[in-house]
């Protein structure tokens, strides 16, 4: 008798358990994304013919994006976004405002401690660029 209780209180705590979890998707929309994932296979590709990288950098108190030189920064439109892929409440999206040497500084007040996958989508001359970079924010 005591073995069939311990039983069911085991099944009765993984139940619970089960029910309780938080299972959130990666991304809402992630469906219309695959599908639109063409455009991002091609905008890596153009972000890759660039003379140097996108350089991401982390300093005490800021983050600090650096677009190629070979880009007009006052031409440039597009989105900066801080993804966290375990908890969606960390994730971060701004607006690509560069200064005239192609920075944007993000201070780290606004961005949380964790591991982020930035991703960068912008348009220059017509063309859709992208790219992604890993980063570990202290």
């Amino acid at each position: 008798m005591v073995a069939f209780l311990v039983f069911g209180a085991m099944i009765g705590y993984l139940v619970f358990r089960a029910v309780n979890t938080n299972f959130e998707m990666v991304e809402k929309d992630y469906y219309k994304k695959e599908l639109r994932y063409q455009t991002v296979i091609d905008g890596n590709n153009l972000a890759n013919t660039l003379a140097s990288p996108i350089q991401i950098t982390e300093t005490t108190d800021e983050i600090i994006v650096q677009i190629p030189g070979d880009i007009d920064s006052n031409r440039i439109s597009g989105n900066i976004i801080f993804y966290c892929a375990y908890d969606k409440t960390k994730d971060r999206t701004f607006e690509i405002q560069l200064d005239s040497n192609g920075k944007q500084n993000f201070s780290k007040s606004i961005i949380n401690p964790g591991n982020y996958t930035v991703k960068i989508d912008w348009l220059f001359n017509g063309k859709n660029y992208y790219s992604e970079k890993s980063l570990t924010v202290h």
